[in-house]
């Protein structure tokens, strides 16, 4: 070394120690936090990785804790009708052993009544009461809202929709009628005439029941019709008068309603027939069985058929149904509806409402599930046709004391079914959506915090031993410099 003004080893040296003290120090801040990637620079990629994967375990975990929320909150209303259910329950024993109306007193049909005004003033009680952080869940808050609803919709139930800020119109296109089961018997006369004070003598059997109706000589088809629809509750069929006979029909509409007639005795009542009726398209279409002893004649009912919002529904009797993630709702149609010709109609608007639970780490329609939770207070248990449960209260014509209780039973018999119905359905959703849906966000979960910990995470084992590599190699630096910057001492010897 000769030149004294550039100690280049010496600025190699310096570099080298400054680049190793870089490294040891990255190493150092690693270990310490535990993290391959602290700032943008160690990473740039990686680090937008990460970061979207840090948002997106933290939506996974606030939609697990929706989803555990939804699942107690669920509890608390199936704690409500669990006791609802019982005292439908003993509502109804009520009602049948006040049916025994010769072994009871006066008195005890009192009693009766007053335990049926409490019980249907608890049920009242129980909607209004149970609540979930001051949110009402039975007095029907949680339900859907539609307006524009069609006179010809005589029920409807929203079970569940997802529904966009316009609100989300029901249309029904029905591309086939609900008929009820129907013959018509054919006598030729407005009077029954048999011969020889021989009875003319039929079965009737219906989807409840069967009865056999024996008529006399000169019973008017009239007087026959009333003897038959004494007995429309046993049968499930009813009567009416046409210009020469009889036409028996099911009292209720669908494939599982059908009339049937079976002659025990014709008895001489010249030229009878039995026949479907002309507007049938099912089982006869007009064809005539001549009365014979020992003939059965059958047609059974016809569900209606169509489909809501283009989506292929279900046909119950005078109910379409369909069931999907985005919608599923009920619409029953008045009787002159569905029997009508094929057509659309505009059945009603959803505008809102319903229990609406975000289960999915993304906030859209799709990630959103909707649940309707029907108010269940004595006014709504029960539908249009039968009544309701608050019927049954004193004074009304449902009560025990002096009103209908054939009606009654009816009505509880459907409250029962829709309580129970509300339970499944909340209880299928807890079990099969918020269930599910837990654990496959908690898998989703692990696997989010393994693939960010793969990206950002320090591995320790090499980041110790880059350690141990940057303790040497910054030592040797220091020393080397040592050494670069004592060299140029050497030209001292020239000046001596």
């Amino acid at each position: 070394m000769s030149r004294i003004n550039t100690n280049v080893p010496s600025q190699i040296a310096r570099r080298n120690l400054n680049e190793n003290n870089k490294t040891l120090n990255t190493t150092l801040e690693r270990l310490s936090t535990g993290l391959r990637i602290n700032r943008g620079k160690d990473d740039p990629a990686g680090l937008i990785a990460s970061e979207n994967l840090r948002a997106e375990k933290s939506a996974l975990s606030a939609a697990i804790s929706n989803a555990e929320r939804a699942d107690q909150l669920v509890n608390i209303a199936e704690g409500g009708l669990q006791e609802l259910s019982s005292l439908l329950t003993e509502l109804r024993g009520l009602v049948t052993s006040t049916a025994n109306s010769a072994g009871l007193s006066g008195e005890e049909k009192q009693a009766n009544q007053l335990q049926i005004d409490s019980i249907i003033q608890t049920i009242d009680r129980l909607s209004e009461a149970t609540n979930f952080q001051g949110v009402k869940l039975l007095n029907g808050n949680l339900d859907f809202t539609a307006t524009g609803v069609d006179p010809t919709v005589s029920d409807f139930k929203i079970n569940s929709a997802k529904i966009s800020a316009g609100g989300l119109a029901i249309t029904t296109s029905q591309t086939a009628s609900a008929q009820r089961g129907s013959l018509l018997v054919d006598l030729n006369s407005a009077t029954i005439q048999t011969t020889g004070g021989a009875l003319f003598t039929v079965e009737i059997t219906g989807a409840t029941g069967s009865r056999e109706f024996a008529f006399g000589n000169g019973t008017t088809t009239a007087q026959a019709v009333t003897a038959i629809n004494q007995f429309r509750d046993v049968t499930g069929v009813s009567a009416s008068v046409n210009a020469s006979g009889l036409t028996l029909n099911s009292t209720e509409f669908g494939s599982e309603q059908f009339v049937q007639a079976r002659v025990v005795n014709v008895a001489g009542v010249a030229g009878a027939l039995v026949q479907g009726t002309a507007t049938d398209a099912d089982d006869y279409t007009g064809t005539s069985t001549a009365l014979a002893a020992s003939a059965l004649v059958r047609d059974a009912g016809q569900d209606i058929a169509g489909s809501i919002n283009g989506l292929l529904a279900t046909g119950k009797g005078r109910t379409l149904k369909v069931a999907n993630d985005f919608l599923d709702v009920e619409i029953t149609l008045s009787a002159s509806q569905a029997t009508s010709a094929p057509g659309s109609l505009a059945a009603l608007t959803i505008t809102g409402g319903g229990a609406n639970f975000q289960l999915d780490s993304k906030v859209n329609l799709s990630g959103r599930t909707s649940v309707g939770i029907q108010s269940v207070s004595s006014r709504k248990l029960g539908n249009s046709a039968l009544g309701n449960l608050s019927d049954l209260a004193s004074g009304k014509d449902k009560n025990v004391v002096s009103g209908d209780l054939i009606a009654a039973g009816k009505v509880i018999e459907e409250a029962i079914k829709q309580v129970s119905g509300l339970r499944g359905r909340l209880g299928a959703f807890q079990k099969n959506v918020v269930g599910a849906t837990i654990r496959s966000l908690n898998v989703s979960l692990e696997n989010s915090s393994a693939a960010e910990s793969v990206i950002r995470d320090a591995d320790f084992a090499a980041e110790t031993a880059a350690l141990t590599r940057g303790q040497i190699l910054s030592q040797a630096a220091g020393n080397s410099l040592g050494l670069a910057n004592s060299q140029p001492q050497s030209a001292l010897q020239l000046l001596r």
